[in-house]
């Protein structure tokens, strides 16, 4: 095994963890640091937070969330299929059109389970 090819590699990280600690201790050192009870204070959308911070989150909202990332990589899947739909013929273009359908089916179930209503 050759590791004279991964030398850029290793370099390339090592320049950017260099870059990256420098720069964090570069703004620790340089930048001003002067707080008040007004930066202290906690902050929550705009206005003084009402409840405890170590409050429960509702579970809808993770669900909302994992929903999203779900569907959104599911959709990320469609780009590289476009991309070379050309190339890749009929066969794929059945493939991605079972894929749609399962996406489209399962969005209308969590549709109809309620499960992205935010009431």
């Amino acid at each position: 095994m050759n590791l004279e090819n991964y030398f850029p590699v290793l370099l390339f990280l090592l320049v950017a963890l260099f870059f990256g600690v420098f720069s964090l201790f570069l703004g620790r050192f340089l930048a001003p640091h002067r707080p008040d009870s007004e930066k202290l204070s906690p902050y929550e959308c705009g206005f003084a937070p009402f409840e405890n911070a170590r409050m429960k989150f509702d579970v809808r909202f993770y669900l909302i969330a994992i929903l999203f990332i779900l569907f959104d990589l599911e959709t990320a899947f469609l780009f590289p299929w476009a991309a070379a739909m050309r190339d890749l013929g009929w066969q794929a273009f059945v493939a991605v059109m079972v894929f749609l359908a399962e996406l489209v089916a399962g969005f209308w179930y969590l549709w109809k389970k309620g499960a992205l209503n935010w009431e």
